[in-house]
């Protein structure tokens, strides 16, 4: 994609500071964008109708095919639930909205004179009005024709998209460039593929920003803060927490932290959960009633996980470990017995009608980590033996997406590893500051990484395994052993135990790895692999 012109960003600059605040509350319906020129219909096949129709939508209303696609898969990962609403009545691919915070479903519909019926259900349409949607807001915020042509310039309006303001906004629009900043590829109901290349992203943020304190109250310090609407829960408790019930959001993770926002909504719970990198946000005190199990409500610790129950692709790994690190916390903290009787589904709930979190939550999987054994379940885990973060402070189950903002243990890795390789990050002190940014750029551009300047698995794999390439085999042991396990970790996204010994378990990661890099599958590790390793595959 093209770079921003200079003759723009002085002008784009002030923009930004005079609508950071004003933009991103407006409520009423834009006059329509001014679209470019619908091209061609591209010939009409079923085995290439969402791919086709991303094409189209973007070229109708000149916005970026990639930052669409990245938008509608942060939303739904591309599934329109045959028109079924999200719990914050959302529809299709898109996630258009319609509740009194959000509307646009209807902003869509006044745009491309589509009727909201169709919207709702035909994917074609709904991704159509999703585009629709972004370029009004791109226009309110007065980009060109040329800073169209830059996904950078689009943040404000991808924050606009999310219905919300501040933090909440800011980290929704975080979320959609680091899928741009990675890439991703999605196989969609019916059996299309559609794939978005990373892309060298550096978003023009203005003053919006996603930092956030820290929850005031919470046995859990790394959980994000964004308070619901007081509306939505009920201050104090009547009854002593006992449980904790685990909750799928049927939406997206901001969207559901916005809809906790909504004094309309009535519903909110303690935590949410992301599924892509296990980011925690709480949103409820303890100390205070959620509104989420109905009978069990004084009782009970909720916990939301992003995603739909009918899609098991939200349910990664890195948010198993991460939910059952946190519910760990929970119970230790609460006296709460960590078995199947004290953590439930909303299923289970007394006096419930929800079905969540469904049949393809893996409970015994997740409780497995919730008791501690980082190898449990269906077998999805590749470590050794059970382990946490290693005491040279490198080592984790899993490794999140960290940028600009982020703090904490996994960050002042990222700063050891960029100074020790001669990248200068400043101080390991766990803060993502400016000079922690200018050092993972230098190293990503270095490496012939994206150069966006956020952590992702390839860059994580890259710095991990950054070393000698000695020959290593099942049987050797030591800190290139641990060194190959760590890296393995962040480029399969589960975990291999970094306890430096090479057993079968890590045999198998390497050849599972090995595979997916269409090199020879040997279960070794020689030249050839660390070289993968090395280049972030």
């Amino acid at each position: 994609m093209p770079r921003r012109a200079a003759a723009h960003t002085g002008r784009r600059a002030s923009v930004l500071a005079a609508l950071a605040v004003t933009a991103l509350t407006a409520t009423g319906t834009p006059a329509a964008a001014a679209p470019a020129a619908q091209p061609p219909a591209p010939p009409a096949d079923g085995r290439h109708a969402m791919n086709q129709a991303f094409v189209r939508a973007a070229g109708k209303f000149d916005v970026p095919r990639d930052l669409l696609a990245a938008v509608g898969y942060g939303e739904t990962h591309l599934d329109g639930h045959t028109g079924r609403p999200s719990q914050a009545n959302g529809y299709g691919v898109m996630h258009l909205a319609s509740n009194p915070a959000n509307r646009t479903l209807e902003k869509a519909a006044d745009i491309t004179g589509e009727p909201v019926s169709r919207l709702r259900r035909d994917t074609a349409a709904n991704i159509l009005g999703g585009a629709a949607v972004l370029r009004s807001y791109a226009d309110r915020l007065g980009l060109d024709g040329d800073e169209r042509d830059d996904i950078d310039a689009w943040y404000p309006a991808v924050a606009q998209y999310s219905g919300t303001t501040g933090r909440t906004a800011a980290r929704y629009a975080d979320t959609v460039y680091a899928f741009l900043a990675q890439g991703f590829a999605a196989t969609v109901p019916g059996g299309e593929r559609i794939s978005v290349a990373a892309h060298p992203v550096d978003p023009v943020k203005g003053t919006l920003s996603a930092t956030a304190g820290r929850a005031p109250i919470t046995p859990y310090p790394s959980a994000l803060w964004v308070p619901a609407d007081s509306h939505n829960f009920t201050v104090g408790r009547t009854a002593t927490i006992d449980k904790v019930i685990i909750h799928v959001t049927q939406g997206s993770y901001a969207g559901s932290i916005k809809w906790f926002q909504d004094p309309t909504a009535e519903v909110s719970a303690h935590y949410v959960v992301r599924s892509s990198d296990g980011q925690i946000t709480q949103t409820v005190r303890d100390s205070d009633t959620a509104y989420h199990a109905k009978q069990a409500n004084a009782s009970a610790l909720g916990i939301e996980h992003e995603g739909y129950i009918d899609d098991p692709s939200w349910f990664t790994d890195t948010m198993y470990r991460a939910s059952a690190a946190l519910t760990r916390a929970l119970c230790d903290k609460y006296g709460i017995p960590k078995d199947r009787a004290h953590i439930i589904g909303h299923s289970e709930a007394p006096g419930t009608d929800h079905t969540d979190p469904g049949r393809y939550w893996d409970w015994n999987r997740y409780m497995g980590f919730v008791e501690g054994d980082s190898s449990s379940g269906s077998g999805n885990s590749t470590g050794d033996s059970s382990s946490g973060s290693s005491s040279d402070g490198l080592g984790f189950a899993s490794y999140t997406l960290l940028q600009s903002g982020a703090s904490g243990a996994q960050v002042t890795a990222v700063q050891q590893l960029l100074n020790t390789q001669g990248y200068a990050a400043g101080a390991a002190d766990g803060n993502f500051d400016a000079a922690t940014l200018s050092a993972v750029k230098a190293y990503q551009t270095t490496r012939g990484l994206p150069a966006g300047g956020i952590v992702g698995p390839k860059t994580w794999t890259a710095l991990l395994s950054a070393g000698s390439t000695p020959t290593l085999r099942r049987g050797d042991s030591g800190a290139d052993v641990k060194r190959l396990q760590r890296s393995l970790t962040a480029a399969l996204g589960t975990t291999v135990d970094a306890v430096g010994t090479f057993g079968p378990v890590t045999a198998t990661a390497v050849r599972t790895y090995q595979t997916r890099q269409g090199l020879a599958v040997t279960g070794i590790v020689s030249s050839k692999t660390w070289a993968a390793l090395h280049a972030g595959r």
